[in-house]
């Protein structure tokens, strides 16, 4: 595993190995989704990775989804994310702060202002969320007018400059997991006839919109993108024009020369193979359920510069340290993912508290 340890260049910035933290919901944000001092004591505990991609973070009201996730558009968001980038620099780590629009995956008791979700066309992802009275059917969301598409593109542009403020040293776009971004790029949740339906390119177009605002506000070195191609998840279906989009999409991106491109992974080798020859700057792959073994193929096969993981960083704060002596990982309690306070979150053991 040793191409694990060795640095790279991320936008402007070296990471001291090839491990990342993949964006990943706590659901432990206060009320008003500033981040907690938990949330500190989290992200400052996995600072030995390479790059951490914090939790998705909303830009506006109406990007929040789920309980309890964090913003990034109120003076309060700035001043919590703050302790935690500092917190992060402290320990030696990176940290890009991931911007997620969740779009028609909410819920009106899961919102500040409890207004109907909205998205590129009145459909429903015909799937359930969870919320404070527990499991419930998502809503048909509101399609949104091109007028709004502008504002939504500027609540992305906003919600960056407010990340660099807070001292984060880039940003994610989130474009994966059926949130806002791929509703826009998929057949089955964009039925719109105007410039951002429609054909690939108008399909691609906010996508392409949001980077350009993100680019202009923090700059390309600070700015990442995140796909998941051909992943279903939320009710996404792309449809059968899917990889000519990608081949599109991806190309427009390249243009900007953006600090990375992040892929969550779903089994198609030949797209990822293409994926990699379009793209000219750091590519970051996620596998989800990824044996250990199989955790550097990606570096192996020049087909990754950095490779992001998720649970396992979740129940080991210290990943990379038991990596490096090959030390057994402790198990995720996957009760305690998205519930409580300390317990699931800060409070799994380092290598040296096992041993004392």
């Amino acid at each position: 595993m040793s191409k694990l340890f060795d640095e790279v260049r991320i936008g402007n910035i070296n990471l001291k190995n090839r491990i990342g933290m993949a964006p990943m919901t706590r659901s432990r944000a206060l009320k008003d989704g500033t981040p907690s001092n938990l949330a500190v004591e989290y992200y400052g505990q996995r600072a030995s990775v390479g790059l951490i991609i914090s939790e998705g973070t909303q830009p506006s009201d109406d990007g929040q989804g789920y309980t309890n996730t964090p913003g990034i558009y109120t003076k309060a968001h700035i001043e919590g994310w703050k302790k935690v980038t500092s917190k992060v620099h402290s320990e030696g780590g990176k940290i890009f702060i991931q911007l997620m629009h969740v779009g028609r995956v909410s819920h009106p008791d899961n919102t500040p202002h409890h207004r109907q979700a909205i998205a590129p066309s009145a459909i429903a992802p015909n799937v359930e969320i969870f919320t404070a009275q527990g499991m419930k059917q998502i809503p048909t969301p509101r399609e949104l007018t091109e007028g709004e598409i502008k504002d939504v593109i500027n609540e992305f542009r906003l919600a960056a400059r407010a990340a660099i403020e807070a001292g984060a040293d880039g940003v994610e776009i989130h474009g994966a997991n059926g949130y806002l971004i791929q509703q826009f790029l998929s057949e089955n949740s964009n039925h719109r006839q105007d410039a951002y339906g429609g054909s690939i390119a108008n399909r691609s177009r906010f996508a392409i919109e949001v980077a350009k605002a993100v680019v202009e506000e923090i700059g390309a070195e600070r700015t990442g993108i995140r796909f998941s191609p051909q992943g279903t998840l939320n009710g996404i279906e792309e449809g059968e024009t899917s990889i000519d989009m990608y081949h599109y999409l991806i190309a427009e991106l390249n243009k900007l020369k953006l600090a990375y491109l992040h892929v969550m992974h779903f089994g198609n080798e030949p797209l990822l193979q293409e994926i990699r020859k379009l793209w000219s700057q750091a590519l970051l792959v996620n596998r989800a359920e990824r044996p250990l073994d199989k955790l550097t193929v990606d570096l192996d096969n020049e087909l990754a510069d950095v490779v992001t993981v998720g649970t396992w960083l979740i129940a080991n704060p210290d990943f990379v340290k038991r990596l490096k002596v090959n030390a057994q990982l402790n198990e995720p309690d996957r009760n305690t993912m998205y519930t409580g306070g300390a317990e699931g979150y800060t409070d799994y053991p380092f290598l040296n508290e096992e041993h004392d």
